[in-house]
């Protein structure tokens, strides 16, 4: 584990050395996964920590195209990242698992990936571990940063609900989570109305067989996690559990409201990041007013970290209370949870317009187009790239420039995460 001064150092967090990176298998090549299901490899669409990520397809005499509906993640089968994310989901994330919970609660979707098989594949005297999952779009950190770091109100309280139903249900079938945070939500490849919880290398087992594991803080695992998103708990070295989901869903949603958190000027310093949760804890009201200095503070947000903050270690969470919280919010600015995720900030009912506004506004009284105005400088436009895949860094031929890196394809945990992970019980 890397020194506390530099748990949430960005450029200094590395990836174990020992581990090897894949080599890329051509298009075509079949694998078998341990039901002896055959899957066909397309393209590498991206890489992630120490493994590649395919297009592919169920086998067939074809290949595979540009809309394949899934992804394989491969890494060399010593390496441990995919290892740890396959425990969660082939316990918790099987396809009729998914469907017989949301036929019981008389939803439409879940936004958890479903695992669709796994297996290892031997190739040139070398042993490979893969999974197949779902394939995703892009991810909300890039939505955040492309909104000037301001999400709706709305959009927001609507992400809550979607979230509150993805928490009910993993914690339903024994695991938290642990990491959640925009770059690990991925809007669906088909429908960009639907958006997932992904990357579950450290997600934890909190209750083998029904028992949950006891509070035990643990100095060796401090500050686990992305460090302005992680739990008090997770500070102090405990293991995760649903109130530290909970407690971290809060902190995203009040950046995603106000653009950025109190501590997020020394995050190289996760004690500081520590003293500053407890303290807001401890006073939630002057926590917000700092959040929204010139602003009205969202009143669910107040009564939703209340409520985490009521929570035990070990208690289950009141979902349905919650949910209640984040419903009355959408009533009070007088909209309803239409199932649209609409990511104009100008629509923002958390306060003041967003600078987007007027910049928009002028471009067109000069006859610009809006775009030329919004987002990057225009000098700092490229031209269109390819949708992401699965969050991941896209491989590209030598002539082109790659995307940027995202989060979630690495079964890496994010950079600002220290190096230290839970331990994960089989």
């Amino acid at each position: 584990m890397p020194p506390k001064s530099k748990a949430g150092g960005a450029k200094k967090a590395r990836a174990p050395t020992k581990r090897k990176l894949a080599e890329e298998f051509p298009p075509g090549e079949v694998l078998t996964d341990n039901a002896k299901k055959k899957w066909k490899l397309g393209s590498p669409v991206g890489q992630g920590g120490f493994g590649l990520l395919y297009l592919a397809n169920e086998d067939s005499s074809g290949s595979v195209g540009a809309a394949a509906p899934y992804v394989i993640k491969v890494e060399p089968s010593e390496n441990g990242p995919l290892f740890s994310e396959l425990k969660f989901y082939m316990r918790a994330a099987k396809p009729d698992l998914i469907g017989a919970w949301m036929k019981s609660r008389k939803i439409d979707y879940l936004g958890v990936p479903k695992y669709w098989g796994s297996g290892f594949h031997e190739k040139g005297g070398k042993r490979y571990r893969f999974m197949v999952m779902d394939r995703f779009g892009t991810d909300l950190q890039k939505k955040f940063e492309g909104n000037e770091k301001k999400f709706p109100r709305k959009l927001v309280l609507q992400l809550g609900l979607r979230l509150l139903d993805i928490l009910e249900y993993i914690h339903d079938h024994e695991y938290v989570h642990a990491d959640i945070k925009a770059s690990n939500l991925l809007l669906s490849y088909t429908n960009p109305n639907q958006v997932y919880l992904v990357d579950y290398g450290l997600a934890y087992r909190y209750s083998p067989e029904g028992v949950p594991k006891e509070y035990k803080e643990d100095p060796k695992r401090c500050h686990d996690g992305t460090i302005e998103f992680t739990s008090i708990d997770a500070h102090k070295g405990v293991a995760p559990s649903r109130r530290g989901d909970l407690e971290i869903m809060g902190y995203c949603m009040i950046q995603w409201l106000c653009g950025r958190l109190p501590w997020e000027d020394k995050l190289q310093d996760p004690l500081y990041v520590r003293d500053s949760k407890l303290r807001c804890r401890d006073n939630i009201d002057e926590f917000l007013k700092s959040c929204f200095p010139s602003e009205n503070i969202p009143e669910e947000m107040k009564k939703f970290m209340q409520e985490v903050k009521a929570l035990g270690y070990t208690d289950k969470p009141d979902y349905a209370k919650l949910r209640g919280i984040l419903q009355q919010g959408l009533k009070t600015i007088g909209a309803t949870n239409d199932k649209k995720l609409d990511f104009d900030v100008s629509t923002n009912d958390a306060g003041p317009p967003s600078i987007k506004t007027p910049k928009r506004k002028k471009a067109e009284e000069k006859g610009q187009s809006a775009d030329e105005t919004e987002g990057t400088p225009a000098k700092k436009r490229r031209a269109p790239q390819k949708k992401d895949v699965n969050g991941a860094k896209k491989t590209a031929s030598p002539a082109k420039r790659p995307a940027k890196k995202e989060a979630q394809a690495s079964s890496e945990p994010a950079v600002k995460k220290s190096r230290g992970r839970p331990k994960k019980n089989s």
